[in-house]
């Protein structure tokens, strides 16, 4: 195959990787921070 085509197919795997990864530890922090939150300040998880 070409050479161009394998870039492409190599970047546009490496921006879903990355962006899906993004998504997973972003969820990740929120939840820690909102239970954080909740303990030290004593705020409803929900806010």
């Amino acid at each position: 195959m070409n050479i161009l085509l394998w870039i492409l197919i190599f970047i546009g795997g490496a921006v879903g990787a990355l962006s899906t990864l993004y998504i997973v530890v972003s969820l990740f922090a929120v939840i820690f921070y909102k239970i954080y939150r909740s303990l030290r300040y004593h705020v409803s998880i929900y806010d």
